[in-house]
Order: C-alpha cells, then sequence, then structure tokens
C-alpha cells in the first residue's frame, strides 16, 4: 500500500528536504526519519535543509517575489486554481499520507486536504477583490485613498498535527497577494510537506513561477532561527507552542518584523442546565479525541452544570469506552496514535500531576499493549485550581469541572493562559448571547451549540492572550500578508495643510 501510494504522488525518487525553484540534489542537513506513529517504523528518510541550503532557498525566493509582485492579482489566483485542482485529483492518496504520517483517521486526513482545497477556492476569488477605500479628505479639490501592496516574502512554519492545511490557510492568501514564501514543516511531518512541495512545483513550473513557494525541511536550531532572524522576510507565520511562539515573536520584533502566531489552545465547553445532551455529548467527543487529542482546539475543559455533572460523567465514561481505537486508516477506527514515544510520556506525566494535585482519573489514561504510541482517552475529575488544568497537554485528556451560575462558569473558562476556541451548549438565548458578550468567552472563537473543534475556512481563526492574536484563514485575514498605503492626491493649485494649520511661504520664496 505505502510503495504504491509513494509512486503516485512521486515521491519514491525524493529524499530532499529543500526545493528552491527546483530540488536540491544534495542538502547539507541532518537525515530524518519519518515515522509511521501507528507502527513506530519508518516511511522514509529524509535529507533537511542545511543554513547554507536556508540561504539559497531564501535568496531564489526573493527573486521570484520581485516578478510576482508584478503580476496582476487575478493573474495570481489562476495559479492557485490550477494548484486547488491539481489539490483535487490527488485528494485521497494526499489525504492517505497524511494519516500514515500522523496518525489521523481516514476522514480527517482527507478532510485536511480538502481544506487545502477550500483555502485556493477563496483566494481564488479574494483575488479579485484585494479592496482598498476611498477616504474624504477634508482639503479641497483632494483625494484621499488606501490602497495595500505585496508585503514580500512570507516564512511559514507549520506543526505536525495539521501538516498541510495551514501551509494552504497562509499559502494560498500568501500567493494571491503578491508574495513568495519559504515553508518550514515540522520534522515530525516532511513528507506530507514534500508531496505538497511536488504538487505545487508542476502548478509553478506550467506558469513561470518557480521560485514563488519554497521549501527547507530543517531543525529549529538552524533553519528555524534563520528564518526568523531573517531581515529579508517582513513576515513570519508560525503555528506551534506558546514557547515556540513567544521565541518567534520576540526575535522577529527585534528585527522589526510582522509576526502572525497560532500557538497553544486550553479550551473550554460549558454545559448548561438547558442544553440538548445529546448534542453536548456529541460535540464533546470529537472535540475531546479527534486527532487523539492533539488539536489546538481540542476540548481539554469540561464546565458541566452542577445538576448535570455525574449525568454526563457517566455518558462520557460509556462513549470512552465504546471508541474504537486502532489503525488509522481502517474503516470504523475513530481515533488514532499519538505522534510518538515523547508525546505518550508527557500524556503519562500530565496524569501523574492530575492526580497529585487532587484529580481523580475517571477513566483511561493507560497506554495500549500494541505496536505504536496508542493510548486510552483519559477523563479526569478536577478543580478550576489545579495548575494542571491551565496547561495545554497536547494528548486525549478531558478534565470535567462543575459550576453553579453561568459567571462562574465564564469565569473558570477565562482564567487559563491561552485564549483560542470556546463553546457554549444551551437552549437559553440569554445564556448564549451572554456568553458572546463582551463579558463572556475571552476567545477568538466562540461557538454555540457546537464544539470547539472544526472551523470553516470562511472565518478568520486564531485566539487571543497566549494564543498569539494572530488570524489566518477567510474574513479579512489576508490583510495581513499585504501592507497597505495611504495616498492624497491634490488635483488644485493650491497647497491647503490639515487641520487649519497656516505656513506662508510667499515671502520666503521670492
Amino acid at each position: 500500500m505505502f510503495d504504491d501510494l509513494l509512486e503516485r504522488l512521486g515521491l519514491a525518487s525524493v529524499n530532499s528536504g529543500a526545493c528552491d525553484a527546483g530540488w536540491i540534489e544534495r542538502p547539507g542537513g541532518e537525515v530524518i526519519r519519518s515515522v509511521n506513529p501507528a507502527t513506530g517504523e519508518s516511511l522514509a528518510e529524509v535529507v533537511m535543509a542545511s543554513v547554507d541550503d536556508y540561504q539559497r532557498i531564501v535568496e531564489r525566493s526573493c527573486e521570484a517575489f520581485v516578478k510576482w509582485r508584478q503580476v496582476p492579482a487575478p493573474k495570481r489566483g489562476e495559479v492557485v486554481r490550477q494548484l486547488g485542482v491539481a489539490l483535487r485529483e490527488r485528494k485521497r492518496d494526499l489525504g492517505l499520507l497524511v494519516t500514515l504520517e500522523t496518525g489521523k483517521i481516514r476522514s480527517e486526513g482527507e478532510g485536511e486536504v480538502q481544506e487545502m482545497i477550500d483555502m485556493c477556492d477563496f483566494a481564488v476569488g479574494l483575488s479579485r477583490q484585494l479592496h482598498g477605500l476611498t477616504i474624504a479628505s477634508e482639503r479641497p479639490l483632494h483625494r484621499m485613498m488606501e490602497q495595500w501592496h505585496p508585503l514580500g516574502p512570507v516564512g511559514i512554519i507549520t506543526a505536525f498535527n495539521f501538516p498541510v492545511a495551514v501551509w494552504a490557510w497562509n499559502a494560498a492568501l500568501a500567493a494571491v497577494c503578491g508574495d513568495s514564501m519559504i515553508w518550514k514543516p515540522s520534522p515530525e511531518t516532511p513528507l506530507t510537506a514534500i508531496a505538497v512541495q511536488k504538487i505545487v512545483n508542476e502548478v509553478a513550473d506550467a506558469n513561470d513561477c518557480a521560485g514563488v513557494f519554497s521549501l527547507a525541511v530543517g531543525g529549529a536550531n538552524d533553519v528555524g532561527e534563520s528564518l526568523i532572524q531573517d531581515p529579508r522576510l517582513p513576515l513570519i507565520s508560525a503555528t506551534g507552542s506558546c514557547r515556540m511562539g513567544a521565541r518567534v515573536a520576540e526575535v522577529v520584533a527585534r528585527r522589526m518584523g510582522r509576526s502572525l502566531l497560532e500557538l497553544g489552545g486550553n479550551n473550554a465547553i460549558i454545559v448548561t442546565p438547558s442544553a440538548d445532551l445529546e448534542l453536548a455529548l456529541r460535540g464533546t467527543l470529537f472535540a475531546a479525541v479527534g486527532t487523539a487529542g492533539q488539536r489546538c482546539t481540542t476540548v481539554r475543559r469540561l464546565i458541566v452544570h452542577e445538576s448535570l455533572i455525574e449525568t454526563v460523567i457517566e455518558r462520557l465514561k460509556r462513549s470512552f469506552a465504546s471508541l474504537r481505537i486502532g489503525n488509522p486508516w481502517d474503516d470504523g477506527v475513530l481515533m488514532g496514535p499519538l505522534i510518538n514515544e515523547r508525546a505518550v510520556e508527557t500524556m503519562r506525566q500530565a496524569l501523574e500531576s492530575a492526580v497529585a494535585q487532587g484529580g481523580t482519573v475517571l477513566y483511561g489514561g493507560k497506554r495500549l499493549p500494541r505496536p505504536g504510541f496508542f493510548v486510552e482517552p483519559a477523563l479526569v475529575r478536577a478543580e478550576p485550581g489545579m495548575p494542571i488544568v491551565g496547561e495545554e497537554t497536547f494528548a486525549p485528556i478531558l478534565y470535567v469541572l462543575s459550576y453553579s451560575t453561568l459567571d462562574e462558569a465564564i469565569s473558570i473558562q477565562n482564567s487559563v493562559a491561552q485564549g483560542l476556541t470556546s463553546a457554549i451548549f444551551t437552549n437559553d438565548l440569554r445564556e448564549s448571547e451572554q456568553f458572546l458578550s463582551v463579558e463572556g468567552s475571552d476567545c477568538g472563537i466562540a461557538n454555540v451549540n457546537i464544539g470547539t473543534s472544526g472551523a470553516e475556512i470562511g472565518g478568520a481563526f486564531g485566539g487571543e492572550k497566549a494564543t498569539g492574536g494572530g488570524r489566518e484563514a477567510g474574513s479579512d485575514a489576508w490583510k495581513t500578508y499585504m501592507r497597505r498605503q495611504t495616498c492624497t492626491v491634490n488635483r488644485g493649485s493650491d497647497l491647503p495643510l490639515a487641520q487649519g494649520v497656516k505656513f506662508d511661504t510667499e515671502h520666503s520664496m521670492t
């Protein structure tokens, strides 16, 4: 199955993790293994880029930007449209590769590729809508307007849990905005990045825009540091942990660059007495165990009204027990493995901390006796003041907490450092409106009667506080990839000044 897949995706003879306008045959970086987390076996070896390779890549990207920014935006949109078509043709195969390299179930793997396709479709329409403004001027015979120009080469750092979709969030928009880009994927998932780059190269070569999309697989301490410190890159978009984001923000700010950060999430669902319990339980289950709890949008805290908490706990225990865990490519499997051994150990340590701090493991949390990195999802009764509840553990651990008033529930939800996504299940209009009001959820995403995972690309995705404050994908997120310019045109023969300032130069000029 896997050998044929590599052949179909054009990966059978490519082991280079570096591409500028073409593959660098002998990159100077280390050799890493891509591992199937469901078996622990190696899928392939990839040679990473070195710092010297990175320099070569960014030089080509800068050259490509100078040409690409002159291409009319609708023409740039046509290239992205062709990329969307190419992704459609390879959706099943690329989705299976995502499954094999990350451990996501098949529908999630294919869903991630569909998200790339959706972003291409969105960006094609956007390529004809990069609108500026006409602004009323206070000066006679003057016109003031606002326009947008391409920003420059963009650095894109992605995480293992969404190895291709988050790249598309950035790349599709950056491309139609007139930017070139350098992609540094996670070393945990190099094959999916190389497969996407192969597809991109076909489209770029057919449209004479080689170098607009570049790839540099590398480590955080060499290629990663070179990328974030590079003054040639006016924008760094980084997805990952809060610790990583703090480093990126510090370094990029020091050189007066921009950073778009999508970092950790410690997300909560509130279940009120009026909630449709069946709906709430289904929404919670997917949000808790989808991608084995390794989504930034995973629900980690379930805040349940005290009148319902025992019922909810018993129902969740039964749901967790009936959950089919196994090889993510098999039909009917709902939860695959964690990404690696370190993730398994981190989950174990978090559960030990929860117990030491007064929590009770109500269900699961054990490692499964099989190859790979499989665990049971864990259900933990907890209290808001427990330090571990304020941390994001990238694993399927769901802390259950009780509340008595909605004000208390919202306070518990907002008490953590992160502020990505949130949800409430209620049939009470006042409760939903309070949750969405200024005194409600402090997260970048707030949902009513749906879970915390599964955002659509049409809305701007991102969070507040330690989540980073950036916005990607839909709405007006495109503005991040462009520079704004305010222009004033005087069609008269006088030179009036704003704010009524008088500066008579008649005598000084004669």
